[in-house]
Order: structure tokens, then sequence, then C-alpha cells
């Protein structure tokens, strides 16, 4: 990761109660993150928050726009308002706003100019992984969004998890994810063995956007019940992939070279709030119902978010001192160095 940019002189230009640091905000919002599903954008806007900033998001055509959350004229929420698939029409005054953010009709006045100032704040809108992508602070050197491997390999099918709510920081929802030690208390519902805790050595490796670690083990990663499915002595292999600041992925490797694919990209709404999502893709099993996906995901990551609803302090230590580590930690240092290097605070504040 380069090192942060400037800080903003145009106080306006940040949210309103702010919950991170104005430094970390600034660094945080040159990166990318997903605020939507794909599929869950119709004709009717949409009303998200990243980074404490409101965001509406809507079809304009074949494009999508995401803008601040605020109509120019009086301030109302334009996710309060209606859509055509076109534009989006304020609630208040019925300003309709189409591609780009332009305002293009005002009703009061039909047939005098729009002025400019009219127009919405916007910001870039990607669609990749079935999620829609946006960016805060699109400027200077800023990084990519994050990569997904086999997502566009003809033989995976690819899977849109629904989006799972934490009331927790997403660096704390990350971090719970790449952790391999809390499989065998945690996960015993799932998928987990609570008589196999061992964790075998495992090493991470500096890649230019974070860290990547291979975890070799006995457990496996079948749903319980799903047992005659394994293979005596199989070696499952787990390579993690982080992207700083709050995006993973899981390659599992599966017994007959078999692939399945989980990215946990955490969106933070604030620094008390993430929005997670999962698109998946796998090799296998690509007749069996979706609905039998999403639910056993959901079971996962439930009981991922008990424990990160539950950690304190809420937000991540940076400083390596304030906390205790073991060997099995290697993948929370190097995170935790990982997110240092992009300069942001030793301690997140709130």
């Amino acid at each position: 990761m380069t090192t942060a940019c400037a800080r903003p002189t145009d106080a306006h230009s940040l949210p309103r109660n702010m919950t991170f640091d104005v430094d970390d905000w600034t660094i945080l919002a040159r990166c990318w993150y997903p605020v939507a599903l794909v599929r869950e954008l119709g004709d009717q806007p949409l009303g998200v928050t990243l980074l404490d900033a409101p965001l509406v998001v809507y079809r304009a055509g074949d494009g999508i726009v995401i803008a601040d959350d605020l109509c120019p004229h009086r301030g109302v929420p334009l996710s309060m308002g209606k859509g055509d698939g076109q534009t989006v029409a304020c609630a208040y005054h019925g300003f309709r706003f189409g591609g780009q953010g332009k305002c293009v009709r005002v009703p009061a006045h039909p047939d005098s100019a729009i002025p400019s100032k009219l127009n919405l704040r916007t910001y870039p809108a990607v669609e990749r992984y079935g999620l829609i992508w946006t960016c805060l602070r699109p400027e200077g050197d800023m990084p990519a969004i994050p990569p997904m491997p086999h997502w566009n390999d003809p033989d995976y099918q690819q899977i849109n998890c629904p989006w799972i709510d934490i009331a927790g920081f997403a660096g704390r929802q990350v971090e719970g994810f790449i952790d391999v030690a809390h499989f065998a208390f945690v996960h015993t519902d799932t998928f987990a063995d609570p008589e196999n805790p061992v964790v075998p050595p495992y090493k991470t490796r500096i890649t230019p956007d974070g860290f990547e670690a291979e975890y070799r083990s006995s457990v496996g990663n079948y749903p319980i019940g799903k047992s005659d499915r394994g293979r005596p002595g199989f070696e499952w292999l787990r390579h993690f992939r982080v992207h700083v600041p709050f995006v993973a992925t899981l390659e599992i490797h599966f017994p007959d070279n078999a692939r399945l694919v989980i990215m946990n990209a955490a969106s933070p709404v604030s620094a008390r709030q993430t929005r997670m999502f999962a698109p998946m893709c796998r090799n296998f099993d690509k007749d069996l119902p979706l609905q039998d996906v999403y639910d056993f995901n959901l079971k996962v990551f439930e009981e991922d978010r008990a424990l990160v609803e539950a950690q304190k302090p809420e937000n991540l230590p940076l400083d390596p001192t304030l906390e205790a580590h073991v060997m099995a930690d290697r993948s929370s240092i190097a995170y935790r160095r990982a997110l240092r290097t992009m300069g942001l605070s030793q301690f997140f504040t709130a």
C-alpha cells in the first residue's frame, strides 16, 4: 500500500458524526469497498453507508450511480425518493437526477435552465463479483479492487451470498476470518472437530497489498454430518490472501481437486458497524440448491459474529504490545503489521 494522502482541508467534505480519526478516515477512503449486491438494485434507489458517509445507489439506464444521499436543494435523502430505472426523484420537490448524478428536471420550473449546483456529488461505481464497489476518495496512486481467484473460470460456479451486518469493527471481523486457531471452539456446529484444536506451523508471505498464508491441517471443511464424503488422512490446504485494509480470500483445497473460494469483503459502515459481503465460487456440487449454500454460510458467519461483537477493545489494537500473541497468531500479527504500513493509527479511535 502507498502512504496516506494529505489531510483534507475542506471539513465539509467529511461525513457528519464521524466515528473514525480524520487521518485514518482519509487513508481508508482511498480504498474500494462493496456497498451492495448487484441483484438487490432494481429501479428503486438504495440507501447505504460507507465510512460514516450516507450514499444513494440508483440505476440510470445501463449505468449505476453512487452519490451522496442528499438532495442539494433542501437536504432530503434521495434514498427516500422514487426511481424509474433511468433517474431518481427527490421525495420533497420532485427534482430528478439521472446519469452521472446530473439534475435533469426541476418540476417547479420545467422550462428553466438547471444550474450545475444542483448536480449530485458522485463516486465511481464498479460491478465485480456480483457486488457494487465504490471509493470515496479516488485520487492518486489508489489501490485496485482486490482479485478473487477462479471467479471468471468457466469450470466454477459463482455464488453471491446475502450480506451480513455485524455490530463490530471491520478489522476485528477480517482478523477473525483469517484466524485458524478458533475452529475447534467456535465452528463445532458447522464443520470443525472439537477434538482437533492443534494448529500446525505455518508461515506468512508479504505481498504488494497485504500478505498470504498457506495453512495445512487435518481439519476438514465438509458440513457436520457429511463425514462420509471425507478422506481419512487427507491434508486440507487453506490458502489465505489478505488485501488491506478489509478484504481477504480463502481458497480451500478439497479432495479430488475440488476447490472452494470465499471472499470476505468487510465494508466499514462505521468504526462500530460492518456489512460483510461473501461472494463464493466452487468447481463441485454445482447442481445443489443455492439456498443450502446461503444457509450454511450464514450459520458459519453467525458463529463468528457473536465473538467479534463481544471483543474488547472494539477496535483493533495495532500496537503489538497491547495484546498477547502465540505462534498460531502469525496471520493476525501480519495483518496488523500491514495495516500499520498503510499509515493507520496504532489504535483506531472512535
